[in-house]
């Protein structure tokens, strides 16, 4: 069955959908006929009826699957074939110019072929905008006819919506049931792949046949959501056809936002599997007996969240960056001794995520009750770096920064560098942009804030939209890669002021504190990710001067885990001194996120 990945909210929801989708793509057959609705659903079909007994394929959890029958034995010339078509149909003339005509045209064939092969040949085939995901409709349940629209494979589309009562499905607030029909193929073989989304979720199906198709949401998320859909509908994304291997392939992504013990086995898993992390359980106790007075300015701390909304997002921000950690904060000692965590990611009454200093006790108390299951390490500075350490400086620049939003304007920045070795497969530069397409659509204010300003600094541009840059970069010769390769700017100042995200924030408050010299002004900071920061060569090497509570196991690491279940990992951690330009250009492919030296 079709898995919605719950955005906000993070806990994933199996729906009921009107079929199981298959483990491969069919080798091709006689081509099915086209625009009968009562024909059963062929073999591939994305989707079947609610209620109908026939046996279906199971979805795979991963993308090698489409390629299991050739794995098993089956030939692998029809790939072969298809590829060759593909080849010669992309240099016919178009219109008629020649007698021959292949009944399919070229983007058919794309979904069944690697995704290193289709997304090369789409982009050969279309301009950037083309891989856009394409807003088609807004399908309300009170709307006073369907929404319609045109396909890339059927030319006649319409979709409704209608609300199912809560004792239907046994929950309070009920859900959905989507009725699309699909009529007047393009071609044999072509297909139309849809995202149906809200704020709350993304769910996805892919339609060969000319007819009804069925997709049952058993449960809305919250009210919220439910009133949501009743004010602006769900949204339907039309996609390029070639998308389908990589929406495949991202599976096992969908289980990580559980906040269960699913949830955190499913990050644990996650991590092992695509980043060669382990997580051995520590002894107790779990909880360091903390000595305050032992905790001085400018010491780091490097959190790593394990199940929950925060837990799955930080496995996902670990595995594309390199991180063995997700989140940071930095402790301060004020005049009187008294000590503070100055954090940028810190979540105020209204929910939102903002810049704040809370006194120390009041920060641990939430640490010790956050159900993310927080692993905690305290990295202390080394004496050197704390001797011209400006306390001073820090302070200003922390008060100065209180109250200003999390840094999302550089939040995915600070990661790609390179125009192909930041992305670790299935994603790419064609994803990311697909991503952005869709949630400009959902949340247009979030999506400015997110990204439109800051690609409009790269671009030395003003209020273009997400279409509008893509259009400009063409005319410049660049590729969309390209510009999100561009380095942010300490100095680039956005609507709501300067942005930095959590590590960010600490590391301009050592860049202020005198932390980087002699090569404070050569030194991006909002380029840094959380790995930059714990492998800078700056804290303390001398396990000896670590303070006696620190560790209470044999194996002690070269910090201080003061909370957690499973010893943390930081591999390479205090290693790299600083240098001019310091992570502008920097690899970090999984699962070595091997990089050159002094990248």
């Amino acid at each position: 069955p079709k898995t919605s990945w719950n955005l906000e909210v993070g806990s994933p929801r199996r729906d009921q959908h009107s079929s199981s989708t298959p483990r491969h793509l069919p080798r091709p057959r006689k081509p099915p006929r086209r625009g009968r609705t009562k024909e059963k659903n062929p073999a591939g079909e994305g989707g079947r009826e609610v209620g109908t007994n026939r046996r279906r394929t199971r979805l795979p959890s991963r993308p090698e699957a489409m390629a299991s029958r050739a794995r098993r034995g089956a030939r692998p010339l029809p790939r072969l074939w298809l590829l060759l078509l593909l080849v010669l149909a992309t240099g016919l003339p178009r219109g008629g110019a020649v007698g021959l005509k292949l009944p399919f045209s070229p983007g058919d064939v794309l979904p069944i072929l690697p995704r290193q092969v289709a997304w090369p040949v789409m982009n050969t085939l279309h301009s950037a905008v083309d891989l856009l995901p394409s807003f088609v409709a807004a399908v309300a349940p009170a709307a006073p006819s369907p929404a319609v629209w045109n396909g890339s494979c059927f030319a006649v589309n319409e979709a409704a919506l209608e609300l199912t009562p809560g004792d239907r499905n046994g929950t309070e607030i009920g859900g959905a049931v989507l009725r699309l029909k699909t009529g007047s193929a393009q071609s044999w073989t072509c297909m139309d792949l849809y995202v149906f989304a809200t704020p709350y979720r993304i769910t996805w199906d892919y339609y060969f046949a000319a007819r009804e198709h069925t997709l049952e949401i058993t449960s809305w998320e919250e009210e919220a959501e439910l009133e949501y859909v009743k004010q602006h509908g769900v949204s339907v994304f039309l996609m390029p056809s070639g998308m389908l291997g990589t929406l495949l392939s991202l599976i096992d992504v969908l289980p990580l936002f559980s906040n269960t013990g699913w949830g955190q086995n499913s990050n644990l898993a996650f991590l092992e599997k695509h980043m060669g992390a382990t997580f051995e359980k520590r002894s107790q106790p779990w909880v360091a007996n903390i000595m305050k007075e032992d905790i001085q300015s400018g010491d780091f701390l490097a959190l790593s969240k394990i199940r929950g909304r925060w837990g799955g997002f930080e496995t996902l921000e670990k595995w594309v960056t390199g991180a063995f950690a997700g989140h940071t904060a930095v402790c301060l000692k004020d005049e009187k001794g008294d000590l503070w965590v100055a954090e940028s990611g810190f979540e105020n009454e209204k929910g939102e995520e903002i810049i704040a200093i809370v006194p120390w006790d009041e920060w641990w108390e939430m640490a010790l009750k956050d159900g993310s299951n927080p692993q905690i390490a305290l990295l202390p500075l080394h004496p050197d770096i704390r001797s011209r350490f400006n306390e001073s400086a820090a302070w200003d620049f922390a008060r100065s920064m209180v109250g200003k939003p999390y840094g999302y304007h550089n939040m995915i920045f600070s990661w790609i560098d390179t125009i192909g070795d930041n992305y670790p497969p299935p994603l790419d530069a064609n994803l990311v942009m697909a991503v952005m397409s869709m949630w400009t659509r959902l949340q247009p204010l979030y999506a400015a804030n997110m990204w439109n300003e800051a690609l409009n600094k790269r671009l030395g541009t003003e209020g273009l939209d997400l279409q509008g840059i893509i259009l400009e970069t063409e005319k410049r010769g660049m590729s969309f890669d390209q510009l999100l390769t561009v380095p942010e700017q300490d100095e680039w100042v956005y609507s709501d002021g300067k942005s930095t995200t959590c590590v960010s924030f600490i590391l301009a408050m050592y860049k202020e504190a005198g932390v980087f010299a002699p090569f404070t002004e050569s030194i991006q900071v909002t380029e840094f990710t959380i790995r930059d920061a714990y492998m800078l060569k700056i804290f303390e090497d001398d396990r000896t001067r670590l303070p006696n509570w620190c560790h209470t196991e044999a194996d002690k690491p070269p910090f201080c885990q003061i909370l957690g279940e499973y010893r943390m990992e930081l591999p390479e951690y205090n290693t790299i001194k600083p240098y001019a330009k310091m992570n502008e250009n920097c690899p970090s492919l999984p699962p070595t996120y091997k990089r050159p030296s002094r990248c």
